[in-house]
């Protein structure tokens, strides 16, 4: 324990009661800060190491998504995508959704132990588990902090089945242990996959594996003997929503072995979508007028553009045939009335 410290503390920034920078200590408090550390191979990143009192989230029973809990290590993401829809929870530990999201990561250092805790309780009842469904559980932090083996570990040992769904190659490490989990637990893994074009990815994506990785992932999960769904998600309208560009993509997602597909276009929600128009604005200003418009009602594609969209990717998941299983994967359903336009709408 002393060598663990004596290792780490060149790196707290900020511990307890000491001074904190960029104001970040007073949202953070509210979750049980213990320190915020800085390390050389993860530059321009702060971690805020946090003890948290639950690991299990209960998803409200409006989303309609197919899994009612989640865990999620990691609040804020180093993947730094710019339409990313959790962008807003970093507003209640008053950071911003834009650089603060991409680069103030919070680290629930004790979420295994909590987790197991929970999982033995008599009210559990083995429920599906998600991981990856607000940040991604193997973003370059989980190089540093290794939450996810206890986590995977954790839910596989209580009969609990869980889906993992990552944009990390981080994800390879674990693959032993996600193989072995299998075997005792219902299990589903997922790669997110939507920009083929290398130039858009380091635009729109910059903090991710490159495509051709994330491919690479694909055929080692595989490989492992494991089944991997792919979400080409958020499609991007007059970005990446080409038949010629879906054709070319799931194309190379099924040579890499990829078992079902889901494809559905960008949400904007809340100032996720500010967020994302600053970007778009000096990115492809052309477009500007365009994504109003489509977006004029609120975060999610009107239905003629949604439409559109599932008839022009259906041949080619039938031509590819990744038409697999996609109950645990479907996009969740836009709301029955239309959206009051965000605030965030003014800024652009």
């Amino acid at each position: 324990m002393f060598e663990w410290v004596m290792r780490w503390a060149g790196q707290a920034v900020a511990v307890n009661g000491d001074p904190v920078e960029d104001g970040a200590l007073p949202g953070l408090q509210r979750i049980g800060l213990i320190r915020s550390v800085r390390a050389p191979q993860f530059e321009g990143i702060t971690f805020h190491e946090v003890l948290c009192k639950s690991a299990l989230n209960k998803v409200p029973d409006a989303s309609a998504l197919p899994f009612r809990f989640t865990v999620n290590g990691y609040r804020g993401c180093s993947h730094a995508c710019r339409y990313c829809f959790a962008r807003p929870t970093h507003e209640y530990l008053d950071l911003d959704c834009g650089n603060d999201f991409d680069s103030q990561v919070i680290v629930k250092t004790n979420v295994v132990e909590v987790l197991r805790r929970e999982l033995r309780r008599p009210s559990w009842r083995r429920e599906t588990v998600a991981l990856g469904t607000n940040t991604d559980p193997y973003q370059r932090a989980e190089g540093r902090y290794a939450l996810m083996p206890g986590i995977i570990s954790a839910l596989a040992e209580s009969g609990t089945p869980l889906s993992i769904l990552t944009k990390g190659t981080l994800l390879r490490r674990d693959l032993p242990l996600i193989a072995d989990a299998a075997q005792r637990v219902p299990l589903s893994v997922a790669v997110s996959l939507a920009v083929g074009d290398a130039a858009l990815h380091r635009d729109v994506e910059p903090g991710t594996p490159t495509p051709q990785a994330r491919l690479a992932l694909i055929a080692a999960i595989r490989a492992a003997g494991l089944d991997c769904h792919v979400m080409v998600a958020p499609v991007l309208p007059h970005l990446t929503d080409s038949a010629e560009q879906l054709d070319g993509l799931l194309g190379q997602i099924a040579t890499a072995g990829a078992t079902g597909v889901t494809v559905f276009g960008l949400h904007l929600r809340g100032s996720t979508r500010g967020w994302f128009m600053s970007w778009l604005a000096r990115s492809h200003p052309e477009l500007v007028g365009r994504y109003r418009e489509l977006y004029r009602r609120g975060a999610y594609l009107p239905p003629g553009y949604r439409e559109m969209l599932r008839e022009r990717a259906a041949p080619l998941i039938a031509k590819y045939r990744l038409g697999g299983d996609q109950r645990s994967f479907r996009q969740p359903a836009p709301p029955a009335r239309p959206e009051p336009e965000p605030l965030q709408a003014t800024l652009f």
